[in-house]
This record gives structure tokens, sequence and C-alpha cells, in this order.
């Protein structure tokens, strides 16, 4: 047998105080049949009852367990790439505080909430880099996050190819077809969807028959916004003011393509939840499984039995002085 709990001096005091009130109980009652000339012996029928059900609240309260059996623990884990666009146009303030920062808020998030799987942070613009390779830290992915700026990347225009061709090869590595095929492979995208990229669509067919899952996350609004360079804006070559807007379309047909979905971050609304709730709902690779010997806690037989030996000594009345 052992123990949930271990004995301390909390228990012990407890059981010294009952047990000091109760034989002042005792003496004062024995004084008393003394005076008429009695013999109490009807107080010990007392005295074993309640001090049988004090010592099983105790034992109750310390929760024996026994009964040995086996029980199967099952680790579950994906593989997760969140690919960040670190564009000029992620600068952008339509989403406050800026399309980046509130990027990184729900990225931070994600890690959070998937702390089993394996995560991998990529960021992108014309070009495509590993910042983080897959990795259960969730502290390093959380310093990586917070230091993503726009300024890692040369400006340039933004492409979803290099994203993709990157995480096809990263998973390649990783095992055999048969290996692939039962593995949870997910790649998030978090862009404002401005690519000027081409031939996506057979890239996104190729990850689909790598098993790889594409879910996209769509930051900034329809009416757009100026893109801060300084302490002005950035314009083009006829010296008008740039304005970048969301472009959902790129995002939904990768999503589509390879049975994945498509979710918004807007000033008014926020998926980051469903997109959670998405994969979560993608049932994960078997990382690990063991057989190990565990215990019922059963207090509830000495508690139950306490609170027998409580009633009976409610409903038995016992004469201790008769006059």
């Amino acid at each position: 047998m052992t123990w949930y709990q271990t004995i301390t001096l909390l228990e012990i005091l407890f059981g010294v105080l009952f047990l000091g009130l109760y034989i002042g109980y005792l003496l004062r009652v024995r004084r008393v049949a003394a005076f008429f000339g009695q013999r109490p012996h009807g107080v010990w029928v007392k005295f074993v009852l309640r001090h049988a059900y004090i010592v099983l609240l105790i034992i109750a309260v310390l929760g024996p367990s026994f009964g040995a059996m086996k029980k199967e623990i099952k680790t579950i884990g994906k593989d997760i790439y969140i690919a960040v666009d670190l564009s000029a146009s992620m600068d952008a303030n339509d989403v406050q505080p800026t399309r980046l920062e509130r990027a990184k808020r729900n990225i931070l998030r994600l890690i959070s909430r998937f702390n089993s799987d394996r995560i991998g942070l990529i960021v992108f613009s014309s070009e495509a880099y590993l910042q983080s390779p897959l990795t259960y830290d969730q502290n390093a992915l959380q310093l990586y996050t917070q230091t993503l700026r726009t300024g890692l990347l040369p400006h340039g225009g933004t492409t979803f190819l290099p994203v993709l061709e990157l995480v096809s090869q990263k998973f390649g590595q990783a095992a055999s077809p048969e290996a692939e095929e039962q593995k949870a492979r997910i790649l998030v995208i978090i862009s404002d969807g401005e690519d000027f990229g081409s031939r996506t669509t057979d890239w996104a067919d190729r990850l689909r028959e790598q098993n790889i899952r594409i879910y996209t996350l769509g930051i900034g609004t329809t009416d757009g916004s100026q893109i801060p360079m300084g302490t002005t804006v950035l314009k083009d070559q006829n010296g008008n003011s740039v304005v970048t807007k969301l472009h959902p379309e790129g995002l939904e047909q990768l999503a589509e393509a390879t049975g994945g979905e498509y979710f918004e971050i807007t000033e008014r609304v926020n998926e980051a939840h469903r997109l959670i709730t998405a994969i979560n709902n993608i049932e994960g690779e078997l990382r690990e499984s063991k057989t190990i010997d565990v215990t019922a806690n059963k207090y509830i037989y000495p508690l139950a039995l306490a609170l027998l030996l409580i009633l009976l000594d409610v409903l038995i009345t016992v004469k201790l002085v008769r006059i």
C-alpha cells in the first residue's frame, strides 16, 4: 500500500488535541458519576466509536492507495513550421499596432498551445530562411519570435515559393515514405498575402503529396494602409505613397490545395483561435508509448466507514448517570 499524502504536523496536532479534550471530558464524567456513586461504563462505547471515526478520517485524508494496475501512456505530437512574412508591408498599421507585431503575438500564442509538438520558425520575403529548426524548446522559440522585425531580410517583393521549397526540403530530409504517411506535418503561413512570385500551385501539389498540410493566416485589411519608412512613408517611382492591402486569394488557394484552411486577422476579427482548433483536430504522430504501474486512491472506503460511525454516534444514546 502507498499513500498520496504523508502525515504532517497538522494531523498530529489534530489527533493530540482531540485526545486531550476527550480525556478532559472523561474525567469530568467520572467526577459527576462518582458524586452520585455510579460507574459510567457506557462512556467507553462513545470513546471507542469516536476515536475510530477520527482515525478513519485521518486515513482518508492521507489517501491510501492499493490495487496496482497497468496503464498505457501515449505521447502524440505534430511537426509544425510557422513561416512569417517579414516584407516591408508587414510594418503597415491597418491592424494595430502593426501587422508584424500582431503576428508575433499570435505566434507566441501558437507556441504555448502546442507545447507537446515540435515547432520550427521560418522567415521570408523574396527569399526564405530557417530561423529555428523543429524543436520542443519553448523558450528558444519565444526568443526568436520576439526578435522578429522586417529589417532582418532585404526589402523586396514577397513570394511564397521559397517557403514551399524550403519546407518541402526540410520535411523530405526527415524520414522514409512510410513514415511520411503517418506523420502530421503542418505549415502555417502568416502574411498579408502580397505574392509577387509564381508556380506556387505546382509546389502546393508537391507538398500535398508529401502529406504536408498548409494553414494560412492573413493579416491586414482590404482598405489597406501606407507603409512607414522611418519618418516618412514608402513611395513608388512616381512619388506616390504605396498602399498595401490584404490579398487573401493566394493564401486561400494554398490552403485549399493541401487540404488546409485560411483564417484572417483584421482590425475587427481575430481567427487565430480557429486556427488553433483546426490544428488540434489533426491526429498527431505517435511519438512514444509506454506502460506504467498505477495505484488508485481508495480514500472513499475509510471515509464512508467514518461517516457510518458518525451516524451511529448520533443515533446511539448512552446513559452515563442515572438519577
